[in-house]
Formats: structure tokens, C-alpha cells, sequence
């Protein structure tokens, strides 16, 4: 106990010492003047002072009267990370010290930095795609994305470049993405690569980013390659026949392609046309003659191939080579005479030749001889000679290569098959060069007759003459040509020009038969006389012509025209009616087919009128009367007159006569009945009934009628006229502005109504009104209850009945559906599930169903009418009402929802009471109907051939409940047999209360340890833990596998940090419960894409981790001792430096216990003095270490003379430093406090030798299992100094 007491006074001597910390976080790039901190808790005032003193303090400046510190000098976080800064407040005589401590938070304020000033790289030109050449490296000393380098390659020059060469851009890898080429691409590639980082910002709102760049030099390096090509081709050279041996020809050249290598070349001959003429020189190349040359048995030339081969192995261990051909022109001398010769797949020579010509023909005569001299250079002469030689002349007359020989008619009036037809002449052929060199062919012509007449017409004229209309194929004439040639007998052929004139005439090709081709055109009225041209041609197609004049012969065939398509005349009843009727003849003037007669056809009216025959005079017989007529004719009478003409056939037309007969008024109106009874109900503007009247005028004018009341209606009743189908209706109504009444003193009326034409001539009837009693009340509805149907019922009897009532006894109810409504998940709309009869009964509509589940009630809307209603409104004020409650049965099975049906037991999870799958279900149904359980009805276990057994029940269901769904947690009732190849079929099955169940099988498959895979990081079981979702979703990515995680543990226990190691176990399986191997995962995850990702992540061996034993050699020893000695002096100056800084580490430790005050809630606290470390600060009994009750005014001197601000400050951090530092590398000093502090953690049975330090690690343990959001951590502190 004495102990104890000892501790709990050193702790509060040493709170006395500790002064209040404040902490700020301000960013790097807050510019000069601008707010970087406010001091806390001053209250402002005129006698306030506030100075800045420390290390730091030149960079801020303090408005004392704000307490507002704003930056003095420019910031820099990679520089000074932190800031101790001491404001000393002075404030109405009183001076404080304060000591504030400042975190400088990043800004993106730094670019990349290459590592390397550029990358010079040589590539051999043969590089594979895809090669990785380089790496380059840039360094950003920003935090987090804002230190994050992505590369990318800006240009490349020359320009293709671009697409040879990729960046990685997280590692800076480049690859060659083509094909280099030394000699068609560029030997040289400058590429600029760009290095951005990943944006920040913390002052500023907008983010910002930095970038820089690096150039790289890639030098393509030549390889053997390329075979050699030769220079200046195509080669061709010459040399003349007969020279001697070793005479130079030409000289080829080749080089190796290879710039960069230029391989020498050797050369041979490797075949040619003729053998043996030529040689060539090895390393010359210059080709010479070696053998006598005749060019008139070798040819004009000679072809060589020569080969050129490089004298150096290539890149694929053989002697690159190339080859080329070489042409070598024979060149002649003159030693050979002109000869002719006969020429087909072959020639030969030959004196005789044949040839034909055509009498009377131009142009060349060819008989198939060549003239030739075997020479290359010669000049021949070429004569005729013969009796007929000027009828024709040679060509060419001189030739100087090998030439076909023709003649040329020169006297064509010689050339005629009836004088001769056949000709005989030499051809001389001379050498101008050598005339001693001559050769003579004879050449025999025949003559061919030609067709050179053409077909003749014995007359120039031909006058002919056909009835117009004559039949098709009516033959006019048969004319026809001759024509001396004899080919041409019995070959002309005839044909009508022009064109236009085929329509109507035609001629027989080969006979000459001149015939009518269309019987309608042939209209002499049209068209009398045609002049078409009949031509003759033979079997050259010369042509020969006459001209045919043909007329038409005319005959009846033109009706009479009337003048007019119709007359129009008008006449006033009684009147006398005279037209004259005009018409014309087209036939042919003064014959009788152009003489008209006239008549009047039959018809209704015909009889009177007459016509004269000859005039065509139309006039009427007797008086003509308009009532007499049809009314709906209109007084329109219509007679058709027929013109007919004398000729044979006769022929005619008709023209139509309207006669309209003009109305007069000659009749007065007429009632239609003698009298007329009506009645009419009791009210206002009844209509009492409609009398007729017509008037046998047939035009308004005459027979229009207007009606009166004369006497008997005294002013109750007024009439209104109408035109009716037939004649004019009267319509009696009552006075819209008198009520009859049924009880007053006039039940009837006796009305004389009379009815006039515009010209006043009359006449009157007597109109009886009998006045009637109306119904006139509205029907109501009587109060209906709600009724209830069951959902799906089927019954047609009614299920409720509106009911209603009417205040007349003479009334007809009947009752219309308005709407039905139905409430559906507590929404109304329309519905179709209930109808109304007439007689108000409600009954379930058989076209559909009532389903609970749907909607659950349904309110029918109607209206009662009264049929019988005569004044007013027939239907109710307000419509009916009646609700439906729609009553719930148990009719849904219960439904799995959508979730997977296949499972995957792994070994570690195949123990009793393992859950291994789960189910969900819900059943539309509602309260007890809607209660679902489950049950495992059926195991089976299918091989994996398919073939199944059944098994015991290894599985039961636990059921849970969330709202509607319930969920069915599969559990093993017994261990798992692993060792059984194949799946668990199970058959899960969900029941409701009224015993509708449903099923669902479950595929369960069982993987045993064997696929069990070990993967050994080179990481902290802590670092693995953190990245495991990476971890997953980059094997997940690898094998396409679901992968299960059994266990992360650490290698051979707790190691130091540095060394650690973590093995990962884990199986590999598939959906359709296929696990992967080791081998399998082994070769999955080695694949270059996949490991990369898995390696930054610390994968170091796939499989079993090895336990390696190590046998420490004794160099280790003897470093192990030079480390001991320098630890011993480190140790040594970090103590003496712990000595100095012990009096800061203590106000970092009650800083800490002030933070760890704040985080009481407010509710437990009491109001009193703020102590750090003591039971005193918040609340009673909050110190976890102490639990004591002290009085803090005799023990830190608070007293009531303190003042308020004293108290308050000493929690000064709570708002401000509730974070974790990490990340930054900072000062020996702060990190041996770490150490020393990490070292006191360590030892589980540590005494602490002070209350503080006691209470200080108890806030820090439980500070290690928070996760404090949006803070950053610092190594420089532990957990238990801030």
C-alpha cells in the first residue's frame, strides 16, 4: 500500500511540471500573409500580447490582437516536417508560455526527378517484340498520390518510333512494341518520356500536377542479316560475234545490304542460256568472252545468272547470297544474203507464194512472205518484176530487220474480175550493203469477185390506191428490184422508210408485197394520201428506192357531229319552246355519206316535242305543265336527238335536250291531315307535337310555307316552321316563358293554326293539346355494409347488392357501374375483378381473378337511374358505394429466391455442425399462410462418373427470419467423408403451414487437404492481412478461381520486422467444384502479367515453404560483433541525448493523456479542474489506471483564485491533435523515443516507475485497436508518447 501511495504522488509532482501542448496541422504551400494557425482559447483585447520565440519562429509572424499567426516565410514540407514554435501570452499582467508544436501537411509541390540525367541504349536490330530494353526511374518527394509516378512516352523522333516503343507506366519498363530495322527504318531513335505524378492539392482547392522528362538514345546496332543486292540493275551488256576470247563485257557490282558490316562479296556465273560463252572474275565481277560466239546460232542475246555471295557466315550460320540476270547483246556483222520464207509455227524458206484479192478493192494483199537476213544490221531492197507488175507495188521497198512482204494496189481500174483472175510477178530481194547478196520468190494472184451493183426499181414512182380501214394484211401492190451481181439473185430484201410510216404500211422482207398494217390509222378524214419510200437492199446491204404515193379511198365511217355536246334551254310553263339542233359530216363533202337527217328519240317525254327532219328545228306539242313533272326532276325535262347520215352503213350521234319548265305560283298550301290531337306534360317549354303542310309549287319561291297560331292558344304556345323531306313542318311547343300546369284551369287546347305562301294564299287547321302529369324526382341509394369475397373463388351467385329507392311511384330503377377500384399494395387503381348487373348485384368477373396477394380490397363505384324519369335528373345525387375485403387462402407455394445452387466444402470446414450452404425463400402468402420451413429431405452423393448412391441425412437446416425471407442455414449433422470423389446432391424443401412446399437441390462438393496450397510472402503477417483483398482479387484474376483463405500465419513465430515472412493457405476452386492443384496454381500464377502484380504484393514461393536451416558462417560472427560494438556506442550517445530531451518526451506523454481525456463522452462528466493523468481530469473514477479520487486544488495549487483560462488550457489538444502520424522518416532523436518506447511495450511485465507512464500505456493499448479516418501516421511517435 505504501508503494502504491509512493506512485500516485510522483504522478502529480510531475503533472505539476507538464505544460499544455498545442497542436496544428498547416499546409506547405499557404503563401506569404495568409493564415497559417489561430492561437486557441485568447479572448481578445487591448492589453493582449502575443510573441513567438523557437527554433521555427521566423517563419510566422502573430497578430496579437486576433491571436491569428500568418506565414512570414515560405514553407517547405520536405525540408521541416514538423515545427516547435513557443508563444509567450501576456494579458492583464499575467505572461504564459505556450508550447505549439506544428505538422506540415504535403502539398504537391515537388515533379519527378529522374534518377538518371538520360538512357543511352544500344539494341542489335533483331530484337524480338515485346523485349524489355530498360528501366527509367523518377523519384517524387510528395506524399502519397501526389508521389505517385505514371510514365508515358511523349514523342519519339523519328516519327514511326511511336509505335516501336512502349512505357509501362507504373514501372517505367520500356519495350520494344515492333520491328527494328538497321537498314529500311531509322539507325537511331530519340525518345522523350514523361514522367506525372498523381495530383494533390491542401491549401489550394484546385489539384495540381507536376510532370518531367528524359530523353533516350537508341542506337540500332546492324546484324547479319540481309543478303547482298547488287548495284545498278537491270544489266545488260554487249559484245559482237566472233570476238576473241577474254574480251571484257561488263562488269556487275553487289553489296552487302548490311551497312554496318559490309561483308565482302564473291561472284560466279550460275547458269545461262547458251553454255560456255562467258566467264566471270571472283572478286571482280567483270564478266569476259571465252569461247567463239556465231549471234546467227546463239542469238541476239544471251542471258546470264550470276550469283553473288557474301564470304562471312550470317546470323543463321550461312552464306548470305543473292543472284541477278545479265543480258548480253550479240551484236552482227554483215555475212548472209536476204531470203524470203513461209512463216507459221515455224519458218522456212520458199520461192513460190499464193495470195487473193478482191476486184475493185484498196489496201494490202498479203500471201505470207517474209523476207530476212540473218544479219542483225542490213538494209534489203525490195523490186517487182512480171506483166502486171505496175499494177501493184511491194512494201516495204526497203526493210532492215525481218519484214512481211505485201502489195499495194496502185491501178485499181485494173483490178476487175471480169477482164482477169489472175495475176503473175516476181519479187527481187537485194543487199544494198553486198548487191552480190540477192534471192527472187514469184508470187501468184487470184482475183475475187466483189458485190459492187446495187438493186434497181424498174420505175422511180408508184401511184397506188386502198379503202381507208381496209383490213390488216391488205395488200396494196407487189413491186420489186433487180440487181445484176450474181450473189445478189433472189437475196434482195425490202423495207418501208421512213420509220413513221410502218405504223400504217409494211412490206413482205423478201417478196416485195406492199400491205396495210393497221386497219384504225388508215382515216382518210385524218390523213388521205402517203408517200412512204420502199427500199431494196442486197447482201452487201446497198441499198436501192422508190416512192409509193398511196390514197385513201374514202368510205362511211364518220358519224355526224353535233355542234354541241348538250343543250340547255328554259321555258316558263305554258310557253312555246323553240331550239334549232346543228350538226356536221366528216366523210367526204357532196356525197351521201356527208347528208344529215334529224329525229327525236323515244322516251318519257318525247311526245311533246317535235323536230324537223331536215332543219332541226325542236319545238313542244301542247302546253307544258311544271306540277305535271317529276318534283325530283326539278322541272328539267331531258329529250335526246339523233343526227343520222345517208351513207352505208348509216351511222349517227345523239345529243341530249334539257328543257327546264320555269315554275309559276298556281297553287296554295295544303295540310297534310284534316286535324291533329297532341298532349304535352305539365312545365315549362314542353314540345307539344308537328303538323305538315306542302304546296305543290315545285320552287321555293312558290312553295314555301310559314305557320300560325290564329286563335285558342291564348299565349301558352307558340309554332315554328321547318322544311321537311315533303313539304313544311310546323313544331308546337309550350312558351318557354309559360309553366303549364296540370291542376290549373286549362287541361286542353283547341288551337286554329293556319299556314300561308310568300304570296299569302292560305289555308287552316284545328290543333287539339292535352296537357299530361310528369315524374320528376330523383332516386337515392340506401347504406350498404362491406362485404367479403375469398381470393380465387369461382362462384357466380352475387357477392352484395346495391339497393335503392325512388320518391314516384311510377319509376324503373336500374344501376350502372362507374368504377371498381382495388388497393394494391396501398395504392388504388383500376381493376377489372367485379361486375354490377342492372339489378344492382355485384358479382366476381369469370374473365379474372381475385388474387389477395395482388390487392387486397376493392371498392365498387355506381350510379342508380330512374328509366322513368320525364323532368330533371334521372340518376342519383351521389353515386354508391361498396367496399370489397378480399380475404386471403393459402395458394402460393413457397419460392426460392435467386442464389447460387452449388457450394464448395474445403477440409478445414467438413467438421460436424459446419455450416457449408445456405438457402433463401419467401412465400406470397400472408400471416400464418406465409410461414415457411425447412427440412433436408433427401441426400445423395453423384461420382464422378456420374453415377449416384443415396446417403444418410449428413444435413439439417437452421432457419432465420429477415422480414418476408426466410433463410436456411445447411449445416453438417456428422464430419464429411473426404474421402469420396465427386458432389453432395441435396435436397432442400420448404413447406408453409398449409403444406405447399418446393424443392431445391444443392450441389455441395468436398474438397480434401491435398488441393490445399501454400503461398509464402516475404511480408508481415500485419502488411498481408492489409493487402488480402488485393491479394484475392489478383489470384482471383490469375486462376479465374474462387479462392478461400484458411490461414495466415507467420513463419517460425514472432521475427524481427525486417526478416519477417507470412505464409498464406488457401484452395483454388471452381464453380462447378473443380480445386486446382498445387501444379496448377503453381503454372497459373508463374504466367509474367500475373506474377509481376503478385510479387509487388510480397509473393515471394508458390507451395510448401521450406524450413531452411542455416549454418551462420564465421564471418557473420565477426560482423555480428563489429554491429554489437557500434550498437554499444549508439546506445551510449542515444542515452546522453535521451537525457536532454527527457523533459520534452514528458509533455508529449501528458499531451497524450489530455487527447485521451477528450474522448469521454460528455454526459459522465463533472465540472471541475482539468488534470492530466488523474482520475480528476473528465469525471470520477476515468483515470483506467489509477481510479483515485484526489483533490487536484492541493495538489497542483488549483485554487479558486485560478482563473478559468488556466483550467481550459490544459486540454488544449483535444480538438487538434486527434490523429496518428506515420510514414515520414524524421530525426534520431524522436526515433530513439520511439524505440525506447516500442521496447517498454514489448516487456508484458514492466514496472512503470512513474503514474504517468503507467497511465499513458494504458491509453495506448486501447488507442491501437481504433481506426482513426483521414489521419496520417509518423514513426517519429508511438502510441504511447502523442
Amino acid at each position: 500500500m505504501g508503494g502504491f501511495t509512493q506512485r500516485v504522488l510522483l504522478l502529480l509532482s510531475l503533472i505539476s511540471l507538464v505544460k499544455a501542448l498545442e497542436v496544428h496541422q498547416v499546409c506547405e504551400d499557404i503563401p506569404i500573409g495568409e493564415l497559417a494557425f489561430q492561437i486557441k482559447e485568447i479572448t481578445a483585447g487591448p492589453t493582449l500580447t502575443i510573441t513567438l520565440s523557437g527554433q521555427h519562429a521566423s517563419f510566422f509572424r502573430v497578430q496579437p490582437e486576433t491571436a491569428r499567426v500568418l506565414v512570414n516565410s515560405p514553407l517547405d514540407r520536405e525540408s521541416i516536417e514538423m515545427m516547435n514554435l513557443e508563444a509567450t501570452i501576456s494579458q492583464g499582467g499575467t505572461v504564459t508560455n505556450r508550447p505549439i508544436l506544428l505538422i506540415i501537411k504535403d502539398a504537391n509541390d515537388n515533379p519527378p526527378r529522374f534518377l538518371e540525367p538520360s538512357y543511352d541504349k544500344n539494341i542489335p536490330e533483331n530484337t524480338a517484340s515485346g523485349t524489355s530494353l530498360f528501366m527509367v526511374k523518377a523519384q517524387d518527394f510528395d506524399m502519397s498520390t501526389a508521389g505517385a509516378v505514371r510514365y508515358h512516352i511523349d514523342e519519339v523522333t523519328p516519327d514511326h518510333g511511336m509505335s516501336l516503343f512502349t512505357v509501362v507506366a507504373n514501372t517505367g519498363e520500356v519495350r520494344l512494341n515492333g520491328k527494328l530495322n538497321y537498314t529500311s527504318l531509322s539507325t537511331f531513335y530519340r525518345m522523350k518520356i514523361n514522367a506525372t505524378d498523381g495530383g494533390g492539392r491542401c491549401y489550394f482547392p484546385e489539384k495540381n500536377y507536376h510532370s518531367s522528362t528524359v530523353f533516350s538514345f537508341i542506337t540500332v546496332v546492324d546484324v547479319a542479316d540481309l543478303d547482298p543486292r547488287f548495284m545498278g540493275i537491270p544489266y545488260v551488256g554487249s559484245v559482237y560475234e566472233h570476238s576473241a576470247p577474254d574480251v571484257a563485257v561488263l562488269t556487275v557490282i553487289a553489296l552487302d545490304q548490311d551497312i554496318g558490316i559490309n561483308d565482302d562479296i564473291l561472284y560466279s556465273i550460275e547458269s545461262s542460256t547458251v553454255d560456255g560463252l562467258f566467264a566471270i572474275s571472283e572478286s571482280e565481277g567483270t564478266i569476259t568472252v571465252l569461247s567463239d560466239i556465231d549471234r546467227e546460232v546463239v542469238g541476239d542475246i544471251v542471258t546470264l545468272t550470276v550469283k553473288a555471295t557474301e564470304s562471312k557466315l550470317n546470323i543463321h550460320g550461312v552464306h548470305a547470297s543473292t543472284t541477278t540476270e545479265v543480258q548480253i547483246n550479240i551484236l552482227d556483222i554483215n555475212d548472209n544474203k536476204p531470203e524470203f520464207y513461209k512463216c507459221g509455227e515455224t519458218c522456212v524458206t520458199a520461192t513460190q507464194f499464193t495470195g487473193e484479192v478482191f476486184e475493185n478493192s484498196l489496201g494490202s494483199i498479203s500471201f505470207n512472205m517474209t523476207v530476212k537476213d540473218l544479219d542483225k544490221i542490213s538494209r534489203t531492197k525490195l523490186t517487182l518484176g512480171g506483166e502486171h507488175k505496175d499494177v501493184f507495188s511491194v512494201e516495204p521497198s526497203f526493210t532492215t530487220s525481218d519484214s512481211i512482204v505485201q502489195f499495194l494496189v496502185r491501178q485499181l481500174e485494173n483490178l476487175d474480175y471480169e477482164k482477169t483472175q489472175q495475176m503473175i510477178l516476181q519479187v527481187i530481194a537485194v543487199d544494198e550493203e553486198k548487191t552480190t547478196f540477192s534471192s527472187t520468190a514469184t508470187v501468184t494472184i487470184d482475183i475475187k469477185d466483189t458485190n459492187d451493183n446495187s438493186p434497181i426499181f424498174p420505175k422511180d414512182t408508184y401511184e397506188l390506191r386502198v379503202k381507208e380501214h381496209s383490213p390488216a394484211g391488205t395488200i396494196v401492190a407487189t413491186i420489186t428490184a433487180d440487181d445484176p451481181d450474181t450473189m445478189d439473185k433472189d437475196n434482195l430484201t425490202y423495207r418501208i422508210i421512213p420509220e413513221s410510216m410502218l405504223p400504217y404500211f409494211d412490206v413482205e422482207p423478201r417478196t416485195g408485197i406492199v400491205y396495210v398494217k393497221n386497219e384504225t390509222l388508215l382515216d382518210r378524214e385524218a390523213r388521205s394520201l402517203y408517200s412512204p419510200t420502199l427500199q431494196a437492199r442486197d447482201t452487201d446491204d446497198k441499198p436501192g428506192a422508190t416512192v409509193l404515193e398511196i390514197t385513201l379511198i374514202d368510205i362511211n365511217d364518220q358519224p355526224p357531229v353535233i355542234n354541241r355536246d348538250s343543250y340547255l334551254e328554259f321555258v316558263k310553263e305554258g310557253a312555246q319552246l323553240e331550239i334549232k339542233i346543228e350538226a356536221t359530216d366528216a366523210d367526204e363533202p357532196g356525197t351521201i355519206n356527208s347528208q344529215i337527217m334529224f329525229r327525236i328519240d323515244p322516251s318519257e317525254h318525247s311526245g311533246n316535242f317535235t323536230i324537223d327532219r331536215d332543219t332541226g328545228m325542236l319545238g313542244n306539242i301542247g302546253e307544258l305543265d311544271r306540277e305535271a313533272l317529276d318534283p325530283d326532276l326539278n322541272g328539267r325535262i331531258q329529250v335526246n336527238v339523233t343526227a343520222v347520215d345517208k351513207g352505208e352503213p348509216p351511222l349517227s350521234s345523239t345529243v341530249p335536250v334539257f328543257i327546264n319548265v320555269e315554275d309559276v305560283n298556281d297553287n296554295a298550301p295544303q295540310f297534310k291531315d284534316r286535324s291533329y290531337s297532341f298532349s304535352v306534360k305539365e312545365g315549362r317549354g314542353g314540345f307539344v307535337g308537328s303538323i305538315h303542310a306542302e304546296d305543290l309549287d315545285q320552287t321555293t319561291e312558290f312553295n314555301r310555307i310559314s305557320f300560325g297560331i290564329v286563335d285558342g292558344g291564348f299565349g301558352n304556345f307558340i309554332i315554328r316552321s321547318f322544311a321537311d323531306v315533303k313539304g313544311y313542318r310546323g313544331n308546337i311547343t309550350v312558351d318557354p316563358d309559360v309553366e303549364l300546369d296540370y291542376e290549373g284551369i286549362h287541361k286542353d287546347f283547341r288551337l286554329k293554326v293556319e299556314a300561308a305562301d310568300l304570296e299569302q294564299m292560305k289555308t287552316t287547321v284545328m290543333v287539339v293539346v292535352k296537357v299530361l302529369d310528369v315524374n320528376d324526382e330523383r332516386p337515392e341509394f340506401l347504406p350498404m355494409l362491406p362485404v367479403s369475397v375469398k381470393e380465387n373463388t369461382t362462384i357466380l351467385v352475387p357477392i352484395g347488392k346495391f339497393s335503392g329507392h325512388d320518391k314516384d311511384s311510377n319509376h324503373s330503377l336500374i344501376y350502372e357501374l362507374e368504377s371498381v377500384t382495388c388497393r394494391c399494395k396501398n395504392v388504388q387503381k383500376n381493376c377489372s375483378w367485379f361486375i354490377l348487373d342492372p339489378n344492382g348485384n355485384v358479382r366476381v368477373n369469370p374473365e379474372h381473378t381475385v388474387d389477395y396477394e395482388e390487392c387486397d380490397q376493392a371498392v365498387v363505384v355506381a350510379q342508380v337511374v330512374d328509366e322513368y324519369t320525364e323532368k330533371g335528373e334521372n340518376n342519383s345525387v351521389t353515386p354508391g358505394q361498396m367496399v370489397i375485403n378480399i380475404e386471403d387462402i393459402n395458394d402460393n407455394i413457397p419460392e426460392f429466391t435467386l442464389s447460387d445452387s452449388v457450394f464448395v466444402v474445403v477440409a478445414e470446414a467438413a467438421s460436424k455442425g459446419t455450416s457449408v450452404a445456405q438457402v433463401n425463400a419467401t412465400d406470397r402468402d400472408s400471416g400464418i399462410h406465409g410461414q415457411i420451413e425447412f427440412k433436408v429431405s433427401e441426400v445423395r452423393f453423384e461420382y464422378t462418373d456420374n453415377s449416384n448412391d443415396p446417403m444418410p441425412i449428413l444435413f439439417e437446416p437452421v432457419k432465420t427470419q429477415q422480414g418476408k425471407n426466410y433463410i436456411g442455414i445447411i449445416q453438417t449433422t456428422e464430419p464429411l467423408d473426404l474421402s469420396l470423389r465427386g458432389k453432395y446432391l441435396v435436397t432442400v424443401t420448404a413447406i408453409d403451414t398449409g403444406g405447399l412446399s418446393s424443392d431445391i437441390v444443392l450441389d455441395i462438393f468436398t474438397v480434401d487437404k491435398t488441393y490445399k496450397v501454400e503461398l509464402l510472402f516475404v511480408i508481415s503477417r500485419e502488411e498481408v492481412q492489409g493487402k488480402l483483398d488485393e491479394i484475392v482479387k489478383a489470384l482471383i484474376s490469375a486462376t479465374k478461381a474462387s479462392v478461400q483463405i484458411i490461414a495466415v500465419r507467420a513463419v517460425n513465430g514472432e521475427e524481427s520486422r525486417a526478416t519477417e515472412k507470412t505464409v498464406l493457405e488457401a484452395y483454388f476452386v471452381y464453380r462447378n467444384g473443380t480445386a486446382l492443384s498445387l501444379s496448377d496454381v503453381d503454372l497459373m500464377l508463374s504466367l509474367p502479367e500475373h506474377f509481376v502484380v503478385l510479387k509487388d504484393l510480397g509473393l515471394d514461393v508458390i507451395g510448401e515453404v521450406p524450413e531452411v536451416e542455416t549454418q551462420t558462417p564465421i564471418v557473420t560472427f565477426v560482423l555480428y560483433g563489429m554491429v554489437a560494438g557500434l550498437i554499444i556506442t549508439l546506445a551510449v550517445l542515444t542515452t546522453s541525448l535521451m537525457c536532454t530531451r527527457r523533459n520534452y518526451k514528458r509533455k508529449l506523454k501528458a499531451a497524450k493523456a489530455m487527447n485521451s481525456a477528450s474522448m469521454v463522452t460528455s454526459d459522465n462528466q463533472k465540472s471541475g479542474p482539468v488534470v492530466p493523468g488523474t482520475n480528476k481530469y473528465t469525471m470520477e473514477g476515468a483515470n483506467p489506471v489509477l481510479n483515485l479520487h484526489i483533490d487536484t486544488a492541493l495538489v497542483l495549487d488549483l485554487d479558486e483564485g485560478s482563473s478559468d483560462v488556466d483550467k481550459v488550457s490544459l486540454n488544449s489538444l483535444d480538438d487538434d491533435y486527434d490523429m496518428i502520424i506515420t510514414n515520414k522518416e524524421t530525426s534520431s532523436t524522436m526515433q530513439n523515443i520511439q524505440e525506447e518506447d516500442e521496447e517498454e511495450e514489448d516487456d508484458m511485465t514492466i514496472v512503470y516507475s512513474e503514474p504517468l507512464g503507467a497511465a499513458l500505456a494504458q491509453v495506448g493499448q486501447k488507442k491501437k485497436g481504433d481506426k482513426d479516418h483521414g489521419a496520417f501516421e509518423n514513426p517519429a511517435f508511438s502510441t504511447t508518447d502523442l
